[in-house]
């Protein structure tokens, strides 16, 4: 054994011994309870960075754990290896797609291996891959039968430079995020799922994972945001036709108060006012280049311009105008909206500014209502009774809405309707890289699906993106094709699917990655549903609520059996960096990398500034915020590995901070990480040639070795908890603590010739446990401390330790005594030797001191509560 601790050498023959023993290769067993443990898998941008390091780190300690505690574990990885930075990449390289993100996986891979993850790559899949994508094409064509899938016309933001649609979030200041051109609203056709259909569930079904953090559960029933309201019309006449606009609304009480209405800048009726009006229509396409963005909506100035239609009060005949407004969307509800402007804030300012009338119908007693300023009363539902209404007047909320709601259904214009915030899944991308749609259009028969024996239709992998459209469109030897229908020619579809879809349903194919035949099988069903699934707080909403409803899809069609994909979720927080930028002259944003710039610090240490190496001219300081491959302010992981080794990297990403909370970088805790792993080196190298298995441990002990052996079992049984709550941050610290402890016994115990041999003994037992807690933060080096002082041959087959009663127990006890939770002294307690004291004992013994006499005085406990091996506190 080697004196120094050299991780270099001792990282690579470890991973050398589980790669010839297949350590991690995952087979279904029905005679051990299953462990399916997930963290969310990386987009191949190049490198990791020290943020992945955490997320990773956090599964496999998490599945290191459970297999030393006998389950059977599956932990797999892939890559998610689709989407748009890779054709940007691919733009600024002059390569393909394909061959950037083929490269960037083999060295992504190498990193991770590097590591140590206890991953089973014989199940590694990439979602480039025509065997993974065909199942996505698959399952598009069921879901088309079954009118899941259809093809709408939709609002969307366009791009007019890169010729594309763009996410709401690469909308940024109304322009696109990479080229900096002014966004345009568009109506284009596009293929989307109907994740509607399964609103209901998917906001019920909720409620049955109690392994789900609240915040996520919550963010997700809001965005879902189902309501119950009415949804009614106002008739109107065009060009001799009779017509309805309708609107929905959950204030139906309200409606006697409506005295205008607002449509979105797409809605028929604005583009029919704008025909002959160009001051109008210079405004609509104003409005086509604002958000689509209901939280922009919000905050965004409120603009508007009367049509000079008119439409018809439903209830009272009244003639109300209708105006185009630029906080209306299209996409949502109907696209136009009942303006109340005494009871909504909004409409409140929208009519103040435009001179439009302002009718309260509800009034609130004790309240005066005024149309010198907004005031929240306006808007209270719970108070409010019905005024300047009729026949509504003084009737609460609930009761007019139920009478209006009557009237408006025997007038066929309006009935009760649940209604959900939650939109149709548009699938569609004007994007090369992506998992092409499996239709076909043709003169003669329309739309046709590619037939399943035609499947996959394969993304050719040879396109060199230059930014100007979908590069698909003018690849002839894709584009063109035979009907499979009447055999005539006709043309491929040339969108490629959200990328989305591609990672609604991987955990899924892990479990059976080598089925050529089918999307999924019966191993599946041993697997599913993961039993953790590891993810930043980022993907709350669309990546967990997509494959939920993907889930749900794929057991309605008989695919699969479960109704939840993951039992458990952990959203780990993010590391944080320093992020530097500048806006380039055509708006768009460059990052810098912190090597790349000379930083300007403060007296206090602090950045107030930076200038480019290359140009020497200023960049912007952005703060703080998460490490990101876009932003550029990863730390890559490689060159601190080659220095410290991978249990160092490991250690201190476990041991900074609790797995939910951030983590702001910093250099110096790592040094300490490496610190910590040399003194446990050096503490094995010392007592290899004293170790003493064949040693039994007497049930009586001298006390400071049966004080070394309590204290770490104390250590383990809170270790042993803390790891139950997912706290490794205080795993680690009781791991300090353990080796603190065993350093102090091991020169102690050598200089006292009567505890050497039984504090040997149990020295042997204490650094057992720590070697086997410390196991899966920093495998490598206790897998080689094991072997090396002889514990066995693979730690990972070894049990997971417990605390033993019989190493807790001893003669008296000192706890700490509070009363009411403030320190008033400590409490002695025998309890003879090998027993440990009961909670009655404490109790009374606690309840009879004389601190607790003094400070009650006279006033008898309500409680006493009890923290065993630290503290009692009396409530009085």
């Amino acid at each position: 054994m080697q004196e120094k601790y050299q991780p270099t050498e001792i990282e690579r023959a470890t991973q050398a011994f589980w790669n010839t023993a297949q350590s991690f290769h995952a087979t279904e067993d029905a005679d051990k309870p299953k462990y399916y443990c997930l963290s969310m898998f990386p987009y191949p941008s190049g490198k990791l960075h020290m943020g992945h390091v955490r997320n990773y780190t956090l599964g496999d300690v998490l599945s290191r754990h459970y297999r030393m505690r006998g389950y059977n574990v599956l932990q797999p990885m892939g890559w998610d290896a689709f989407g748009l930075p890779a054709e940007n990449a691919a733009m600024q390289n002059k390569m393909p797609p394909a061959r950037w993100t083929n490269d960037n996986i083999a060295y992504m891979k190498k990193q991770l291996q590097s590591l140590g993850f206890a991953i089973d790559w014989q199940r590694e899949l990439a979602t480039c891959q025509p065997e993974y994508y065909k199942w996505n094409q698959w399952l598009f064509l069921r879901m088309l039968e079954k009118g899941i899938a259809y093809k709408k016309t939709q609002v969307v933001n366009w791009d007019p430079v890169d010729q594309t649609v763009l996410a709401n979030e690469q909308v940024i200041d109304g322009r696109g995020w990479r080229t900096g051109a002014v966004v345009e609203k568009r109506e284009i056709p596009g293929y989307y799922f109907a994740i509607t259909r399964y609103a209901d569930e998917l906001l019920s079904s909720l409620e049955s994972l109690p392994g789900w953090p609240e915040r996520v559960k919550t963010m997700q029933a809001n965005w879902i945001g189902k309501s119950t309201g009415v949804r009614f019309a106002f008739p109107y006449t065009l060009e001799g036709k009779q017509e309805n606009l309708w609107v929905y609304t959950t204030r139906a009480d309200t409606i006697m108060g409506v005295t205008f209405c607002t449509v979105a800048a797409e809605h028929p009726l604005a583009t029919h006012a704008a025909k002959n009006n160009p001051v109008l229509a210079a405004f609509i396409d104003e409005c086509k280049h604002g958000s689509v963005m209901e939280a922009d909506m919000a905050t965004m100035e409120k603009k508007g311009m009367p049509t000079g239609l008119f439409v018809t009060h439903p209830l009272t005949g009244e003639q109300l105008a209708v105006w185009v407004g630029n906080y209306v969307l299209m996409n949502y509800g109907d696209g136009a909206v009942m303006a109340v402007p005494a009871h909504d804030e909004r409409d409140f300012a929208f009519a103040k500014k435009y001179n439009l009338p302002i009718k309260p119908v509800v009034a609130v007693e004790g309240e005066t209502f005024s149309l010198d300023a907004w005031q929240d009363w306006y808007a209270d539902k719970q108070r409010g009774r019905c005024i300047n209404s009729g026949k509504y007047d003084g009737l609460p909320f609930a009761e007019a809405v139920t009478a209006i709601a009557a009237d408006l259904k025997a007038k066929n214009l309006g009935d009760i309707q649940v209604h959900y915030r939650l939109r149709d899944w548009g699938v569609s991308r004007q994007r090369y890289w992506g998992c092409p749609i499996p239709l076909i259009h043709c003169n003669a028969c329309g739309t046709v699906p590619v037939p399943d024996d035609q499947l996959p239709v394969k993304l050719p992998t040879d396109c060199v993106p230059d930014g100007s459209g979908n590069p698909l469109a003018k690849r002839a030897d894709f584009v063109n094709c035979a009907c499979p229908k009447c055999g005539q020619p006709a043309r491929r579809e040339t969108d490629t699917m959200d990328t989305f879809v591609d990672s609604s349903w991987y955990y899924a194919r892990y479990c059976a990655p080598d089925n050529a035949t089918a999307m999924v099988d019966s191993r599946t069903s041993y697997w599913m549903s993961v039993d953790q699934y590891i993810g930043g707080i980022e993907h709350a909403i669309l990546h967990l609520l997509y494959s939920r409803f993907w889930t749900k899809v794929m057991r309605d069609l008989g695919l699969v059996s479960y109704d939840e994909p993951f039992a458990n979720l952990l959203t780990q927080g993010m590391v944080l960096n320093h992020i530097f930028s500048r806006r380039t002259a055509q708006g768009s944003i460059t990052y810098f990398a912190p090597e790349e710039l000379d930083v300007v610090k403060d007296d206090a240490g602090r950045i107030t500034g930076a200038t480019a190496k290359a140009d020497g001219q200023a960049v912007d300081y952005q703060g703080i915020g998460t490490m990101s491959k876009s932003k550029r302010n990863g730390v890559d992981p490689q060159s601190l590995i080659e220095t410290y080794g991978a249990d160092t990297a490991r250690f201190f990403m476990m041991f900074a901070a609790p797995p939910e909370q951030t983590l702001e970088w910093a250099d110096s805790g790592v040094e300490g990480a490496f610190r910590f792993l040399r003194r446990l080196w050096a503490l094995g190298h010392g007592i290899k040639s004293s170790i003493r298995h064949d040693a039994a441990i007497p049930k009586t002990l001298p006390e400071p070795v049966a004080a070394l052996r309590r204290e770490v079992h104390l250590l383990l049984r809170q270790a042993n908890y803390d790891f139950t709550k997912h706290q490794f941050n205080t795993v680690a610290s009781s791991a300090m603590k353990m080796l603190n402890s065993l350093e102090k016994g091991v020169q102690e115990f050598a200089n006292e010739s009567a505890n050497n041999t039984n504090g040997m003994a149990v020295i042997t037992e204490c650094v057992s446990i720590l070697l086997r807690l410390l196991s899966p933060l920093t495998p490598h080096i206790c897998h080689t401390l094991w072997r090396e002082l002889g514990y066995g041959e693979d730690i990972l087959t070894a049990s997971w330790p417990e605390p033993l009663e019989a190493a807790l127990a001893q003669d008296e006890i000192e706890l700490v005594l509070q009363i009411n939770g403030k320190h008033r002294g400590s409490l002695r307690i025998k309890v003879g030797a090998g027993k440990t004291a009961s909670r009655e004992v404490i109790e009374a013994a606690a309840l009879a001191s004389e601190a607790a006499q003094k400070h009650m005085a006279g006033n008898p406990a309500k409680k006493v509560i009890v923290v065993p091996g630290r503290l009692v506190n009396i409530v009085v």
